[in-house]
């Protein structure tokens, strides 16, 4: 398969490493030669330092044998011309980043006019995100794994637990729960029974709906984290935008705090439910004046991830329920997990996990990143003819760095042991580590041998 990136901004760079991962064969076009130099030194990819927009540059490159050009420089009309001339030059399919909410609501349009097959937008899609995750009950990492009977969730071991120093075996509380996953210290482990727990570790667990919500219920303060009904909103750029739109549709009180003037003005025309306030958010004494200790949830969405960070901590230091923060630095991430914010969101990381479904095909149901981009959760559908139907996992002999955490049939779904057998349109629930993403690929979704392979599924996933 042959994709060619245009662009290698933070979206670009991330999705070049993950389709680098799975032996994808990458191409990057980018008129910085700083960028062009940052990628090399980085990835192993062909770079080219053009105009994307350049006819020539795409013909030489033989565009014509390119099965997706995926659009992500930072702007918008170059990327939705670079689709319309890809395609007209014989690229198979086009991707296009696509941010502003103009050219958003007339998506469908510019699809059919300008030969686009998917326009994504980091923007909508990160509110969409926030969205969900201040709409539940506790820190739910997703939102739709196998229709909601799954759920993936983060849980922060604190000095309040008494499950510090034990192993992961000796724990009671996690009957009927998986453990994928443990961060500690900004480094990623894959337990296994005998891994002890320590203080500040965040584990990550799978498993059904209802036990999820019941070990919620016994092991943490629940109803501290009951609905949120007033939410604080740092920051009005787009991603403010969508976020305070939906919150409002669903009726909740809602205030953003913005500096900037005009934007201010804009804003009012645009969310006249909301209370809009131009000022610093930064500024103890408006934090009071507009009670942030009344809030529910309090979301940095400014473009500096270290105000969002401050910002979300001080909020929490209000006594503010929820806090999240917008991030862009990838080594970010890495910090979070000391921090005591409930969640934070990187545009990059959403976006990519988005288009990265699409890419891989249909069969792939949704796909998610996790811890910086180490590991990925993935929905499968087995609905193809593969070696590992009718046999159980034990027999499968699969590396320590893939977890099977959940598999879904006829409507219910099981937390797996060694002795389950993957059946043929079963769903099952993969937890796995970057360097394992290839393996998966080849194990439970194979190359399409039907006449137009990887682009059939592609078409599909649309």
């Amino acid at each position: 398969m042959k994709i060619i990136l245009a662009g290698a901004g933070k979206l670009g760079f991330k999705l070049a490493e993950e389709l680098v991962a799975e032996n994808i064969d990458v191409t990057i076009v980018d008129k910085d030669v700083d960028v062009i130099k940052t990628v090399n030194n980085a990835i192993d990819v062909l770079t080219v330092k053009a105009n994307v927009l350049d006819f020539e540059t795409l013909k030489e490159l033989d565009i014509d044998t390119f099965d997706i050009l995926i659009a992500t420089t930072e702007n918008d009309e170059t990327n939705i011309l670079t689709c319309a001339i890809a395609k007209r030059l014989g690229c198979k399919s086009t991707i296009a980043r696509v941010r502003d909410p103009e050219l958003d609501i007339q998506r469908d349009l510019l699809k059919q006019t300008m030969g686009i097959d998917l326009i994504i937008n980091p923007e909508k899609e990160t509110a969409t995100s926030i969205f969900k995750y201040l709409m539940k009950r506790y820190g739910s990492l997703t939102d739709s794994l196998a229709h909601g009977l799954v759920k993936l969730v983060d849980f922060k071991i604190t000095g309040e637990n008494d499950l510090i120093g034990k192993t992961l075996a000796e724990i009671d509380t996690f009957k009927n729960l998986l453990v994928t996953a443990i961060s500690r210290n900004g480094l990623m482990i894959v337990p296994d029974g005998s891994t002890s727990l320590e203080i500040d570790d965040v584990i990550y667990l799978i498993g059904k709906s209802a036990d999820i919500d019941s070990f919620y219920k016994h092991n943490t303060d629940f109803k501290s984290h009951g609905l949120v009904n007033r939410v604080m909103i740092m920051g009005g750029g787009n991603v403010g935008l969508y976020l305070a739109d939906m919150l409002c549709e669903s009726g909740l009180d809602v205030t953003i705090v913005e500096i900037d003037e005009k934007k201010c003005r804009e804003l009012k025309q645009l969310l006249p439910h909301c209370l809009i306030i131009n000022g610093d958010a930064t500024d103890p004494k408006l934090l009071e004046d507009e009670d942030i200790s009344e809030m529910d949830a309090f979301v940095g969405l400014t473009g500096f991830d270290e105000q969002n960070l401050l910002m979300a901590l001080t909020a929490k230091h209000y006594g503010v329920g929820k806090v999240v923060a917008k991030i862009s630095r990838p080594n970010y991430t890495r910090v979070v997990d000391k921090l005591y914010i409930d969640a934070a969101f990187n545009p990059a990381y959403i976006t990519a996990s988005n288009i990265l479904k699409r890419v891989r095909g249909g069969r792939a149901v949704s796909v998610y990143l996790m811890l910086g981009g180490e590991a990925e959760v993935l929905e499968i559908k087995l609905d193809k003819e593969l070696d590992v139907l009718n046999k159980s996992l034990k027999e499968l002999n699969l590396p320590k760095g893939i977890i099977i955490g959940s598999v879904v049939e006829h409507g219910k779904a099981i937390i797996p042991n060694g002795d389950t057998v993957l059946r043929k349109h079963q769903k099952i629930i993969i937890f796995c580590l970057k360097d394992n993403v290839s393996t998966v690929k080849r194990i439970f979704m194979p190359k399409p041998e039907e006449k137009g392979g990887i682009l059939r599924e592609f078409w599909r996933s649309i």
